[in-house]
Order: structure tokens, then sequence, then C-alpha cells
């Protein structure tokens, strides 16, 4: 299956870079490119990409509301944020906007296209340890996230606690079921349940949910 993927970045040198090496690749197409927020909004509509890999600092609307924008409409596609990690601030807001992940603009080049499978393919997950680094840098800076208090754990079981705990540290299924002392397919199966008991549209915003219930604290 081809995946197909609109890129949005306000710089011509990072959609070039990302369009050519793409190109080597045949299960992954390039259907758009945008240089703003509103111009990516666009194209998804147009287009109807599975995935739009979106930057944060774009003239205009920004890539955070061209976020929300694309997953509060109809379309299936999926946002996979681009960002330069120790210079943007509203990585949270991007999440909470309904992004599926992070690519940092340092990574390898392959790993940003496996970066975009896993993304096309349902999963948010990108990387356990770029996610609770990301995670870990902007939701414990003050300015990048709202002031929260911790909401209570409700409707889930004592073993999908622990569960929702272990994904708020970004750990991966295998990782899960190996703190735990089961199966991977177990794992996944409680991860699926937490989804859908708390409304979440991904791993990530399961992440989110364990930092705002208070499950997961941040060292100070």
């Amino acid at each position: 299956m081809t995946v197909r993927v609109v890129l949005a970045d306000d710089q011509p040198l990072v959609r070039s870079g990302l369009r050519v090496i793409m190109a080597d690749h045949p299960d992954l197409e390039v259907v758009g490119e945008a240089a703003t927020g509103a111009e990516a909004v666009q194209l998804v509509t147009d287009t109807g990409p599975d995935v739009a890999v979106m930057d944060i600092r774009m003239p205009g609307m920004d890539g955070i509301e061209a976020t929300r924008l694309i997953t509060a409409g109809p379309a299936t596609t999926r946002v996979l944020v681009l960002t330069t990690f120790d210079e943007d601030e509203h990585v949270y807001g991007a999440l909470r906007a309904g992004a599926s992940g992070f690519v940092v603009k340092d990574m390898a080049l392959d790993d940003i296209l496996a970066a975009i499978r896993v993304v096309a393919a349902g999963d948010a997950l990108i990387a356990p340890a770029v996610t609770r680094r990301l995670i870990a840098d902007f939701i414990g800076r003050p300015a990048a996230a709202p002031e929260r208090s911790p909401r209570p754990v409700e409707g889930i079981t004592e073993r999908e606690r622990e569960v929702l705990t272990l994904v708020g540290r970004g750990r991966s299924n295998t990782e899960i079921a190996e703190d735990l002392f089961i199966t991977v397919a177990t794992a996944k199966s409680h991860v699926s349940r937490l989804l859908t008991k708390l409304g979440a549209r991904d791993r990530v915003q399961l992440v989110i949910n364990a930092y705002e219930m208070g499950l997961v604290t941040l060292p100070r």
C-alpha cells in the first residue's frame, strides 16, 4: 500500500529534501506541498492524504491551528509534527490539537520516513525515547502547558492504570509486556481498551491523559 503524504513547511529546502528522498521509496508518495498552515488544510481537503507532515512555525496560520482543523474535519489524515525540538515550545499544543506524533528535524532521514509509515499504520508512538524527551521538556515548562490539577482516574482497572502509567513514560508495547510480565498481545489489548475507555485518538493522547491524571510526574 502506498502512503500518500502532504509536506507542510515554510522552508522549501526541507520540503525538497523530503520529496527527493521519498521519491526513492515506492511505498511513499508526496501528493502536495504547502508553505503555510492554510495551504496545508486546503491540500488535505483536496487530496485526502494518509499523513500530513506538519511544521509548527509557519506564516499566517501556524501548524497547531492547521492540525486542529485537519483532525477536526472529516478527513482521516493523521498529522506528524515536524519540530526543531530545541526551539519550538508549542508541541503540547499540537498534541492537544490532535497530532499523532513527532518528527525531529535533526533525525536521520530514514527515521523520518519510518515515522511516516508508523503514523500511517495507525500508531502514534514513533520512538519512546523521543516521546519521553519531548513530553518531559515541553509539558514540564509552565509556558508550554496550561495550568492543571491532576484529574481522577475513573472507569479503568488497576492493570489498565499500570499500563497507562507506562505509556505515559514512553514505554512501547514490548517494554510494557516486559515490565508487567505479560505478553505483547495482552499489552496491546490493554492499550486498545484504554483508547476506547478514555476516548483517546491514539497513544499520544494516552500520554497526555497519563500526565493530566497525575500518573506520571516530571523531574524538576
